[in-house]
């Protein structure tokens, strides 16, 4: 039998016929449910993952590796990537196609300089990071800094030099620091001068990314690398850009499943759960295949009125839909005072907006609960105050998320993306080892 069907016969005999259960076969249960999903022992074997051997975490570690697709089964919903590449075709032609290509201020810089910049900082975007300005003006006051040589005789150095070392996971943002100037290195060019290395190939170019090897570039970074040098035309006349996924995140995730273009047979599982991060890569790559179906679906029905690549929806459905609509951004809120409420776009207001429009000054209100725009009828009070949107001229405005309708016909709104804990590091899986029997083990965050 496999490790949950030996557990379950386990849990069998302890709970007997027993509709109620006593003190010590709830000591028993806890113990065996603990041992069972967070403790080893000494031939429990091993798993080989980021080019090294590891001790599985448990017994349902073993279980996890061997059946989490079986068990998520992930599926791409064709008829709903149909109607999203509607949605979004819509939202090409309303506003002739810049809601998809968002430069950002590259504060004067060279071509040069903002390759070398975006290269060695990008694998560092990770629980905080800095804005390109911020780095730019670092650059500005000391481009040895950036130099590689420099970069991976004192990797450390470069991590606190760029404002990142108070952060989290040193560790590793050293390792990703002298790993891609170790990659540049090797090339015997300048970061700007990789894609010749390449043939102008930008695929073949973000695939050796995310071969380098602890150098901090998945296929997330990676995409959004390679995206943003040929949006901003640091890298000219390039091949295959067609081939660069949409870099997938928790935003795009999330409006994955709430469109019910990416489809699992039971909700997501809890981060304790998914142990060496098995749920979440698999989420991942089937969330970057799934955009890339509703590009392919857009290209096939509107060759001439879609983008070049499924990368540049991501400006659009991570920026604008995962991080501004897509959230409780509609705070509802009851008078101090009198027996009304009211909706507004920021939870931060401390007046009743009714009391006060109606010339009672200085009456309190409390933000009883924040929604997200697409569940209430007033919704456009938070889409129309949202940054996207506040920006947009008056006659293009827009009052409601343009997948609105698709997730209120699906019903799926309340699903929410996958969380993450590390494999290595301080607060990683391979810190949190129990053996059978002792006890303890676990995380500290």
């Amino acid at each position: 039998m496999d490790e949950l069907s030996v557990f379950c016969s386990e849990l069998k005999r302890v709970v007997g016929d027993s509709s109620e259960l006593s003190i010590e076969k709830a000591r028993k249960i806890v113990q065996s449910l603990n041992e069972f999903l967070y403790a080893r022992y000494p031939d429990i074997g091993s798993t080989y993952v980021l080019d090294a051997t590891y001790d599985y975490v448990s017994d349902f570690h073993k279980y996890w590796e061997s059946h989490y697709k079986d068990i998520l089964d992930v599926r791409i919903d064709d008829e709903n990537c149909e109607k999203v590449a509607d949605a979004l075709h819509r939202v090409y032609l309303d506003t002739n196609g810049h809601a998809f290509f968002h430069v950002w201020d590259t504060c004067g810089l060279s071509p040069e300089d903002i390759c070398r910049i975006r290269l060695f900082t990008a694998n560092q975007d990770f629980r905080g990071s800095r804005d390109f300005s911020e780095l730019a003006e670092i650059f500005e006051d000391d481009d040895t800094i950036f130099d590689e040589d420099k970069i991976i005789s004192d990797p450390a150095g470069f991590v606190k030099n760029i404002g990142l070392s108070d952060l989290s996971q040193n560790d590793k943002r050293q390792t990703y620091a002298k790993k891609i100037a170790e990659f540049v290195k090797s090339k015997n060019v300048s970061p700007f001068g990789l894609i010749s290395c390449f043939n102008n190939n930008v695929y073949d170019l973000r695939n050796a990314l995310i071969n380098c090897v602890s150098s901090g570039y998945g296929n997330k970074k990676a995409d959004m690398f390679v995206r943003d040098m040929v949006v901003l035309n640091i890298w000219t006349n390039v091949i295959d850009f067609e081939k660069i996924d949409v870099a997938s995140d928790v935003n795009t995730i999330k409006v994955a499943l709430k469109t019910g273009v990416l489809k699992t047979s039971i909700p997501l599982v809890s981060s304790f759960l998914d142990i060496f991060c098995h749920q979440y890569g698999y989420i991942d790559e089937m969330n970057a295949k799934a955009w890339r179906r509703v590009w392919e679906i857009w290209n096939e029905k509107y060759p001439a009125e879609c983008i070049q690549s499924p990368c540049l929806m991501d400006y659009f459905v991570y920026g604008v839909i995962g991080k501004q609509f897509c959230k409780e951004s509609l705070a509802v809120f009851k008078c101090d005072v009198y027996d009304h409420s009211f909706k507004w776009h920021s939870a931060r207001n401390k007046t009743c907006r009714i009391c006060h429009g109606e010339g009672r000054k200085g009456i309190t209100a409390t933000c009883v609960k924040k929604i997200m725009p697409c569940c209430d009828p007033e919704g456009a009070i938070a889409i129309l105050k949202s940054e996207y949107v506040s920006k947009l001229p008056e006659k293009g405005k827009i009052r409601e998320c343009p997948f609105k309708n698709i997730c209120d016909t699906n019903d799926l709104k309340k699903l929410q993306p996958p969380k993450s804990i590390s494999i290595l590091g301080k607060t990683g899986w391979t810190s949190a080892y129990s053996d059978k029997g002792c006890g303890g083990g676990g995380l500290m965050a």
